[in-house]
C-alpha cells in the first residue's frame, strides 16, 4: 500500500485497479465503521464534490465510484491507467474542488413508532444511559441528520451524528434477522435497514416507508447529502402510513 498527498487529500493505492481518496483524518476500519472522533462534515462535503466532479465529467476507464464518511474509492480499468497517472489526474479534479457548489439538501422526515417489538434495545439504551425510553426517544428526534453516504446493503444511509448522550456501542454478537425499516443506533450513528438482513445495531424502533424500492426512481429514498429527521408515531399511524 503507497500513500501520496495531492491537493490535501490522501491517495491510498488499495488494490492494483483502485485507489482511495481520503480528506481529513482516513476511515479507521472500513467504511462500514464510522472513524474514531468527530466525523468531519468538511471532509465529507469534499467527498461529494469529487463525486459530482467525477460523475458530471466521467473518466475514461474510471468503473465504479464508492463514497464513505471521508474517502472516495475510485475503481478503474488497468489496463487504461496506470496509479500515478490516474492520481495526476484525479489531482486536477481536486484542483477545482472550490468551484463545486453542492446543492440544497433534501429534507426528509421519517416516521418511526419507537419501542416495544419495534424497538427491542430502546429500554436497554436508556437504561445504559440513566435514561427513560422517553428521553432516549426526545433525544433521538431532537437531530437532523446527514446522510454521509449509502452502503453495506441497498438503501442503508449511514446517519450521523448522534446527540453525544446517546453514544452506544453496538451489540457485541449481531442478531441473525433485523427486520426491515428498523431504526438502530450504533457508536454516533443511527441508521434504517432497508431490508431483512442480519445487524448488530441497537434497534429503536422501526418506520412503515420503504428506504429501497427497485420499481422506485432513484431506487432509495435518501441519498449521499439529504439530511434526515425522525418523527415519533403511534402504533395506529404506523399501520396507516405502512406500505406508503
Amino acid at each position: 500500500m503507497r500513500m501520496s498527498l495531492v491537493a490535501g487529500a490522501r491517495f491510498v493505492r488499495s488494490s492494483d485497479q483502485s485507489v482511495l481518496v481520503y480528506f481529513g483524518q482516513p476511515d479507521r476500519g472500513g467504511a462500514k465503521r464510522a472513524p474514531q472522533g468527530k466525523i468531519l462534515v468538511e471532509a465529507n462535503e469534499n467527498v461529494r464534490r469529487l463525486l459530482q466532479i467525477l460523475s458530471s465529467r466521467p473518466i475514461e476507464g474510471v468503473r465504479n465510484l464508492h463514497p464513505a464518511y471521508c474517502s472516495l474509492l475510485v475503481k478503474f480499468d488497468a489496463q487504461k491507467w496506470r496509479h500515478e497517472e490516474l492520481e495526476k489526474k484525479l489531482g486536477e479534479c481536486l484542483d477545482q474542488l472550490e468551484e463545486v457548489r453542492l446543492p440544497e439538501p433534501h429534507l426528509v422526515e421519517l416516521s418511526v413508532c419507537y419501542g416495544d417489538e419495534f424497538g427491542p434495545d430502546l429500554n436497554d439504551v436508556a437504561a445504559l444511559h440513566g435514561m427513560t425510553p422517553e428521553q432516549v426517544i426526545r433525544l433521538h428526534t431532537s437531530t437532523t441528520y446527514l446522510v454521509y453516504f449509502l452502503g453495506f446493503v441497498p438503501g442503508f444511509a449511514y446517519l450521523g451524528e448522534l446527540p453525544e448522550a446517546l453514544v452506544t456501542p453496538r451489540h457485541g454478537t449481531p442478531r441473525r434477522r433485523v427486520p426491515l425499516g428498523s431504526v438502530g443506533i450504533a457508536g454516533n450513528q443511527t441508521g434504517v435497514y432497508p431490508c431483512e438482513t442480519p445487524g448488530g445495531w441497537r434497534l429503536l424502533g422501526r418506520t412503515p416507508l420503504a428506504m429501497f424500492r427497485p420499481e422506485r426512481h432513484g431506487l432509495c429514498l435518501l441519498s449521499i447529502g439529504d439530511r434526515v429527521q425522525f418523527k415519533a408515531i403511534s402504533r395506529e399511524q404506523f399501520a396507516a402510513l405502512e406500505n406508503t
